[in-house]
């Protein structure tokens, strides 16, 4: 069974040697994604508003590979700071609204300067 590359041009390129998203059969991973726009600015001051576009990039490779939201089981969020959690699932609940909600694990992380936020999703696509 191949592994297929997911690109986009909707959410910003990667900056090392990963993919945005790949998939294997009906499993597809979307790397953790920032609060970059697709031009590489980092979108927002506030855990709130990085939380958002880093679910609009999850949201774009999602649907680059013929997905969406309701194929996620599982997404992986990635704080620098234990106070930012409310403000976060705020935030992330604002987006994330379709039940059964995918499994959720939240950690806390040292990310580059400037960036509070990263989240990556696990989804299955098709029956």
């Amino acid at each position: 069974m191949p592994k297929t590359e997911i690109r986009t041009a909707n959410a910003p390129a990667p900056v090392a040697a990963f993919s945005q998203g790949v998939r294997k059969g009906n499993v597809l991973q979307v790397a953790g994604q920032v609060a970059f726009d697709p031009s590489g600015a980092i979108v927002g001051e506030t855990v709130a508003e990085q939380t958002k576009q880093a679910l609009a990039n999850v949201v774009a490779v999602l649907e680059a590979a013929g997905a969406s939201l309701d194929d996620v089981l599982m997404l992986r969020v990635y704080l620098t700071d234990t106070a930012h959690f409310g403000e976060m699932n705020e935030a992330y609940g604002q987006v994330v609204t379709a039940q059964p909600f995918p499994a959720r694990t939240t950690v806390y992380v040292g990310l580059p300067a400037g960036l509070l936020v990263e989240i990556d999703a696990l989804a299955v696509v098709g029956d």
